[in-house]
């Protein structure tokens, strides 16, 4: 009871299970793309079985069939973090519904990506269904994000920080950052990368793809640029600011990473870690409105007994002020 209790009951338990969500959900983008750069994406040539006669992998697959199998494995892992996060959820004291069903929205969205995955064995991985798998773990991303952010702040009416049109600029700068990672996929698609030897690309021209892919980075550094400003110009709290400026340093790193590749002719470690940033950057473009906006603690909110010593924000205990 002890274990359960530090595990699942703690102030803050739904806070770190969130980010191990976003941890792990991340890492499994680059376990898929380590699939797919080192040519295992049929290592294991069924699904759910890897083989028509084994569950797992078996020595005779060699080094390809390990990867793929390993990938799987992760996915059990995406399984195990969603149920500790819906657990942690609906154990909290008071329970709060919002928290809960962002983690069961989680729980039920991580099958439908792993039945995605078993499409692109059936389908030899056909480069649209590889990409759509890839693409599933973007929402999910930004489940757990909101999760996360969520668990750390009261239910409560909403009160915005900036003004409206500065909000706006915001969410259409998540939508931009949207797009660079599906036409980032496209041109993945296109490309040498494909997860087998014997695989087909998309028949699309990589230069071309390549071009509007930059295109569009340009456009959301743009914005990114037009939305500091703009969190300045308004006198916007500090801790937006530095979201903003997080996700400017993490497009920065990841053009230059970007370009790198395609003048080194799409090197296996440098676009590996062009999708670990591709990750990186989509969480810190969905934390950008989130940080722009706060909750006020409702009326209604049942005090805990932790909180008559501290003040508290979501599950984060703040400590009180001293008295002079």
């Amino acid at each position: 009871m002890n274990l359960l209790q530090r595990w699942f009951g703690r102030p803050g338990a739904v806070r770190r299970w969130a980010l191990a969500s976003v941890i792990a959900n991340v890492g499994i983008i680059v376990t898929g793309g380590a699939v797919r750069l080192t040519e295992s994406g049929l290592g294991c040539p069924e699904w759910p079985q890897c083989t028509a006669d084994s569950l797992v992998a078996t020595p005779e697959m060699g080094i390809y069939g390990a990867i793929e199998f390993g990938n799987r494995v992760l996915t059990w892992v995406l399984v195990a973090i969603a149920i500790g996060a819906l657990v942690a959820a609906w154990r909290r004291i008071p329970r709060r519904s919002s928290l809960v069903k962002l983690a069961f929205g989680a729980c039920l969205y991580v099958p439908v990506q792993a039945i995605l995955g078993g499409i692109t064995v059936w389908t030899g991985l056909n480069p649209w269904v590889v990409g759509l798998h890839f693409l599933a773990s973007i929402p999910l991303v930004a489940l757990s994000v909101a999760l996360y952010v969520r668990s750390g702040e009261p239910d409560g009416e909403v009160v915005p920080l900036v003004p409206r049109p500065v909000q706006l600029l915001a969410r259409g700068l998540v939508g931009v950052a949207f797009a660079v990672i599906v036409l980032g996929v496209v041109v993945t698609g296109s490309g040498p990368h494909a997860g087998d030897a014997e695989t087909p690309r998309n028949g699309l021209d990589p230069a071309l793809m390549s071009q509007l892919h930059a295109d569009l980075v340009w456009l959301l550094l743009g914005l990114t640029v037009a939305l500091i400003a703009a969190l300045h110009a308004v006198k916007a709290p500090e801790a937006a600011k530095r979201v903003a400026y997080t996700l400017l340093a993490v497009e920065l790193l990841q053009g230059v990473v970007g370009y790198t590749q395609y003048y080194l002719d799409l090197p296996v470690l440098l676009v590996g870690l062009h999708m670990f940033g591709a990750g990186v950057l989509w969480v810190a473009a969905v934390a950008v409105p989130f940080s722009l906006r706060k909750r006020e603690p409702s009326i209604e909110a049942v005090p805990l007994h932790y909180e008559i010593h501290g003040d508290r924000e979501g599950d984060r205990i703040l400590d009180p002020e001293p008295v002079a």
